[in-house]
């Protein structure tokens, strides 16, 4: 028996049969050969956490009815397991949000225990060194919250230099989203919010144009928005039938339009022929894969990126049933909110 087995520690749990979501009082645990345990210092609420709690998300692969919540996290090392001498106690790390394992993708908060809790075992491998420059709470959120515009962008869109693009849904996701699409140079970048404080960040953060997308004349604008010529690649971050909808309209000649917003329902192509004709696409997209996450530390660390203005409210995990609530109501427009073990 060692010598944590008797300690405890708070957890933000979530039992998936019954859709109850309590903090509770569980174990410290301990790191088999290959894992580390990671003392939290960060993490992240995404929607996805609400969606869970919610029952519209459902775990593939949980062993069990609970699950400790959380799939953004940085810490520090606590403890390496057997075997692993690549990193110390003490080493200051982001998490990613999964793994493969036995073929298939294992997400942290879902299918094994994340990070709302004080203390978190994951395998080495998925620890990316931090340094000292970027602050616990900017880095917690790179896994996901800006992985997952990333890979978007980077590697399911493929979006070069000069492409127009549409953004859908400045929240979490589409802020950072806008923010790297300028950094790769997209042009024009167009983002469609409803929300006029979320057109506003998204101005900020680099977007070149706005757009309602319950304005009437939203087609119009986007075809003056984009010359005439319609979208290289839209980026649906809002899961939403009629978003998908009016970005499949708003696509040009060989547009693509990658879902990353979840819905679970059907995706419909009005017009088959045309979109035939014009040889476009709609591409599917989940997370981010192992290389993307060192890249976007890598582009931090190096002052291309700054997630400063990202942190909406930081929490204590005392309180992640109220950040629950605050980001399901959108309670003042947030981009991520974190919580403090």
């Amino acid at each position: 028996m060692s010598e944590d087995s008797s300690r405890t520690m708070i957890a933000g749990r979530l039992n998936v049969e019954t859709g109850t979501f309590a903090l509770r009082e569980i174990p410290v645990p301990d790191p088999g050969p290959g894992f580390v345990r990671v003392k939290v210092e960060a993490a992240g609420v995404c929607l996805s956490d609400v969606h869970l709690i919610q029952g519209l998300l459902r775990p593939k692969f949980l062993t069990g009815n609970e699950v400790t919540l959380g799939h953004e996290v940085a810490g520090t090392v606590d403890l390496p397991g057997p075997g692993v001498a690549s990193m110390a106690p003490g080493d200051r790390v982001v998490v990613q949000a999964g793994y493969e394992h036995n073929g298939v993708t294992l997400t942290m908060g879902v299918d094994y225990d994340g990070g709302w809790a004080e203390y978190l075992v994951v395998p080495a491998g998925v620890c990316v060194p931090l340094g000292e420059d970027i602050p616990f709470d900017q880095a917690a959120i790179i896994p996901d919250a800006v992985s997952t515009p990333w890979a978007a962008i980077a590697s399911t869109a493929e979006v070069r230099p000069g492409e127009a693009v549409g953004v859908w849904g400045i929240g979490g996701l589409g802020a950072h989203g806008v923010q790297l699409l300028r950094m790769v140079g997209a042009a024009p970048i167009i983002a469609v919010d409803p929300i006029p404080e979320a057109r506003a960040r998204a101005l900020e953060l680099g977007a070149d144009a706005t757009l309602d997308p319950l304005a009437e004349d939203f087609a119009s604008a986007m075809k003056a928005a984009t010359g005439g010529r319609g979208l290289d690649a839209a980026l649906d971050f809002a899961g939403v039938d009629a978003v998908r909808n009016q970005a499949l309209a708003s696509l040009g000649l060989r547009g693509r339009l990658v879902l990353v917003g979840l819905s679970g329902k059907p995706v419909t192509i009005g017009d088959s022929t045309g979109f035939s004709f014009s040889r476009q696409q709609v591409l599917g997209h989940y997370g981010s894969e192992a290389h993307h996450v060192p890249q976007l530390v890598s582009l931090t660390r190096l002052g291309r990126l700054d997630f400063a203005g990202s942190i909406s409210a930081r929490l204590p995990l005392s309180e992640a049933e109220r950040a629950v609530k605050s980001l399901d109501a959108k309670e003042g427009n947030p981009i991520r909110i974190v919580l403090i073990p």
